[in-house]
């Protein structure tokens, strides 16, 4: 194959999230090596309710060169330790899922097994008290993670919830100012070559024609490159995760600024709190078969704590992924490759690990098909992984109060999830890929909040002392409430060290 030239012009399709954490990372990453331009439409509204991340968004804001003080300022930001989950086992359930890690940094994978011997003989502490992040988030407390060796605040890992329009705007200035074309049109049809079916410009309604090398489709769900001009099909998972709307409303606060989410399971699918510093962002996640429209938005208005702040958003999906995220010479990121609820604030996560994968096979004109290629395994593997992750939290549970649980709890399940829970409830053993976005943490909280106990653990675990391994547990939990003692209240660490949101809302 003859090697093509350097990709020149890429052109964005679709602001939003999506689009502007593109432009941010391409315009940070080639300079003005490469001419970013982004289409978007002024009559076409965004989802927008995208506010709450996992750890790894620290990762691309250092990577696109964002300054948190000004980012958690500009945004009204506040911090995440993890998210509790409520009423999913059953009614009257609660677990946390925390960021950073169980125990001690230096495990090497025994310090859940070692747990389970323990705690079989009634040695030890629950598993939630040996998490950091955990324990801050019952008390409100935060403190940023240490950056010192040996330190056992290095696992208060966090995240953020933000303001998703305010982030746009911010990433936006940022854009602009690195020499990003913004163009606010219409787009009406797509110019594709005649010979290798590849789009060459988008015709917009004024008649002119933006001409690109590469083309990035940020268009949401509609796809208007990859589904709607390409025709690649759509893979629906909704047999696995059924909920299908959603419906959001930010509100005024009047509970504590909690450092972490809220997931209230429901009978008829869950309902999300993400508190901001200037409100809270609410919603309900549920499927039209199980209730109506209208009865899932009366639900969520008469469980604010506070006067709503905007017109409910309504939303419509259906769980599932593009087959082919990059096609020829357009490559989808954000709701254009796919869907996924939600449930463990994952939208913005895809968003960034599909840039930073097509940084990683950045193409040339010659648009080798083993980049296309690399690029859709992996992105195949990411999401169905996740997918598997949500549909556990679905599937293990003891509610049968409606109809949308007795279906989740009895359907069949990806063999791929199933051998996973079967590993795991009979020796408390996990088989994770390195790469995986969800790891032990994780599925430790998540198979053990919902339910799902070993029966035993690995034999080895027999050949150490049992009194030994008891007084050092004993020791770590008394270590990690003294540490969690001594940390400040969310709310005054955001106001004692200068993050107070500087943004009026219009």
């Amino acid at each position: 194959m003859v090697k093509g030239k350097w990709i020149s012009k890429v052109v964005i399709l679709g602001g939003g999230t999506a689009g502007w954490m593109t432009a941010a990372a391409l315009s940070h990453t080639f300079g003005r090596a490469v001419e970013v331009v982004l289409v978007e439409s002024d009559t076409i509204g965004t989802v927008g309710v995208g506010e709450a991340t996992i750890p790894p968004i620290r990762t691309f804001h250092q990577m696109v060169g964002i300054d948190e003080a000004e980012f958690i300022r500009a945004t009204g930001a506040t911090f995440k330790l993890g998210i509790e989950f409520r009423g999913w086992l059953n009614e009257r359930s609660t677990y946390f899922h925390p960021f950073g890690a169980y125990g001690v940094e230096r495990d090497i994978g025994y310090f859940f097994q070692y747990w389970l011997r323990l705690k079989e003989k009634g040695q030890v502490a629950d598993f939630s008290e040996f998490s950091l992040c955990t324990l801050a988030a019952r008390h409100n407390l935060f403190a940023p993670a240490s950056e010192r060796p040996g330190d056992p605040l290095q696992h208060l890992q966090s995240a953020y919830h933000f303001d998703a329009g305010r982030y746009v705007k911010y990433l936006k200035g940022l854009c602009i100012a690195r020499g990003v074309s913004h163009k606010i049109e219409d787009m009406l049809t797509a110019e594709r070559e005649s010979e290798n079916g590849h789009i060459t410009a988008l015709k917009l309604k004024s008649g002119e024609l933006v001409s690109g090398d590469l083309f990035i489709d940020c268009s949401g769900m509609r796809a208007m490159l990859l589904g709607q001009a390409l025709d690649v099909d759509y893979e629906d998972w909704s047999h696995w995760l059924p909920m299908n709307r959603a419906c959001a409303v930010p509100c005024e606060q009047r509970l504590a600024l909690t450092p972490y989410t809220i997931s209230t399971a429901k009978p008829f699918g869950w309902q999300w709190r993400i508190p901001l510093q200037h409100r809270v962002g609410n919603g309900v996640v549920y499927s039209n078969e199980f209730i109506t429209d209208e009865a899932a938005e009366r639900c969520l208005l008469e469980g604010l704590e506070g006067e709503p702040l905007a017109a409910v958003n309504r939303i419509k999906f259906t769980a599932g992924r593009r087959k082919t995220p990059w096609c020829k010479n357009v490559v989808a990121i954000g709701l254009a490759s796919g869907f996924l609820e939600p449930l463990e604030s994952t939208s913005i996560q895809f968003i960034q690990s599909s840039i930073q994968r097509l940084i990683r096979y950045f193409p040339d004109t010659g648009f080798s098909p083993v980049c296309a290629q690399a690029f859709n395994k992996d992105a195949h593997r990411e999401i169905e992984n996740v997918r598997d992750f949500l549909i556990l939290h679905y599937h293990a549970t003891e509610r049968d109060d409606s109809e949308l649980w007795r279906y989740v709890r009895t359907m069949q399940i990806p063999d791929s999830l199933q051998e996973r829970i079967e590993l795991f409830r009979e020796r408390g053993q996990l088989n994770l890929a390195a790469e995986e976005l969800f790891q032990s943490t994780s599925w430790h909280a998540v198979l053990l909040g919902q339910g799902i106990r070993p029966k035993s653990y690995m034999p080895t675990m027999a050949l150490q002392d049992d009194a030994m391994l008891a007084n050092a547990y004993g020791n770590l939990e008394r270590n990690f409430k003294k540490i969690v003692s001594r940390l400040p209240d969310h709310a005054a660490y955001i106001r004692d060290n200068k993050l107070t949101s500087t943004v009026e809302d219009r």
